[in-house]
């Protein structure tokens, strides 16, 4: 396969209208599911559906035969790793845009992990503009909700989300005051914002490794027990529950979370969660004989555990599935395991994993694309996610039965951390479309 990644002079240039023909067109968000065509004229959406035929096309318009593909809203990832400024050796909001566009992501959410973290207006404007300028899909910066991440004091949550800001998050650092996340949830409540929190006890997961249990044990790693995450989970629910804010639960693992949250939302609490890909492909078993690119945080879960992960997002009680795209430079992840970083790249290995869901039955095509499309923009109130008729023109064609092996050298991300080099998956983007133009396609060739 020959595969082509536009450059940056693509955003200049002017979005003609294309036309999109045979395509098995799939909107979760309005339940379409059916072969029709697709037209777009600049950035937009000009109209979609089985009734336009071919006496409606112009002559000049660009024809493309998406005979045996699907064509979905391009995907949304809602947390990414994207480490500019600051960690530009590991990753920038360049090379991972490329990174996602090899993906079918047409959109980013990107946490404040950075130095300085994104905790003023004027880092918030700084990711927008370099956005603007070097990525080719569409970033959103994530802001912290306290001043450096630490857990103290809070950011300026109103001008923050004035400014850009499409949700709060302190990344990795839970926020283990609750009256500062108490806070934060109540003052939310003025701009209706997101918070995303990372559920972990950290006295209590202490300087665990890996999931505790058995396999810890045998491998002589020190756990992190399971229970530090459902035990901040059910205080921050709580929290969310008498503040009336809005809080979203990230990567959430294991059965009694899930249970947390299934029975939070019955009650009307205004509580989200998502996971991530590595949840629902791998159990604590992938951490072998000391792998480290399977050292992540929350780490990877027992397979009951898997199992409950997969059946939260049949029942809806996960919302979203977002990437978690980690990146880490060599030197971090080839190192003792317990010394080595935590963090797994997702960009380009997203899209397979959730199609794995779809092709073992776990999940249809509609739900498993629901996760990474008008799901996750529904929370972050972003106009993506959708095929509408005069929406945003952010495709993926996805060709759904295309064998081949994820290869983490072939990577556009400047880091190549993942536990799945070489696993055999089915199902890929073979176009990616942001704003009408194509920013990716796989073609045939040798």
């Amino acid at each position: 396969m020959m595969a082509r990644i536009a450059d940056l002079s693509i955003k200049k240039q002017k979005a003609g209208r294309v036309a999109y023909l045979n395509a098995r067109l799939v909107d979760p968000a309005s339940g379409l599911d059916e072969v029709g065509r697709l037209i777009t004229d600049g950035d937009n959406i000009e109209d979609l559906g089985g009734h336009i035929n071919g006496a409606d096309l112009a002559e000049d318009i660009e024809k493309i035969d998406a005979s045996g593909l699907v064509l979905a809203p391009g995907l949304v990832d809602m947390r990414a790793h994207l480490r500019e400024p600051g960690f530009e050796h590991q990753e920038t909001i360049h090379s991972g845009s490329r990174s996602a566009a090899v993906g079918g992501i047409t959109t980013i959410a990107c946490m404040p992990s950075t130095n300085p973290p994104i905790d003023d207006v004027a880092l918030v404007h700084f990711i927008e503009r370099r956005a603007r300028e070097t990525s080719l899909v569409k970033v959103h910066p994530i802001a912290a909700v306290t001043k450096a991440r630490k857990g103290e004091q809070l950011t300026e949550i109103g001008l923050l989300q004035e400014a850009g800001a499409v949700a709060f998050s302190d990344g990795l650092n839970t926020i283990m005051n609750a009256n500062v996340l108490r806070r934060a949830l109540s003052y939310g409540t003025i701009f209706d914002a997101m918070f995303i929190h990372h559920p972990e006890d950290m006295n209590l997961s202490g300087s665990g490794a890996m999931n505790s249990g058995e396999i810890s044990t045998r491998l002589g790693l020190p756990g992190m027990a399971p229970e530090s995450e459902a035990i901040m989970a059910a205080r921050d629910v709580r929290l969310a529950e008498m503040s009336g804010g809005r809080l979203h639960l990230a990567h959430v693992t294991t059965a009694e979370t899930i249970d947390i949250v299934r029975r939070a939302k019955a009650r009307g609490v205004r509580v989200t969660a998502d996971t991530a890909p590595h949840y629902v492909a791998l159990n604590e078993n992938a951490v072998g004989d000391y792998l480290t690119f399977a050292k992540v945080r929350p780490p990877l879960r027992s397979e009951d555990d898997r199992q409950a992960v997969v059946a939260g997002l049949k029942d809806g009680a996960i919302d979203a599935i977002a990437s978690d795209h980690a990146p880490h430079d060599q030197d971090s992840k080839r190192q003792p395991f317990v010394q080595a970083a935590f963090g797994i790249v997702g960009l380009e290995t997203m899209l397979p994993l959730v199609l794995e869901l779809v092709h073992n039955e776990h999940l249809t095509l509609g739900r498993a694309l629901e996760t990474v499309t008008s799901a996750p923009a529904d929370l972050l109130k972003l106009r993506a996610g959708r095929l509408t008729k005069g929406g945003p023109a952010d495709l993926v064609l996805i060709d759904l039965d295309a064998p081949w092996r994820i290869d983490s050298k072939a990577f556009q991300s400047k880091s190549k951390n993942s536990p799945f080099d070489g696993r055999p998956v089915q199902g890929r983007a073979v176009r990616t479309v942001v704003s009408g133009r194509t920013v990716f396609d796989l073609s045939d060739g040798n």
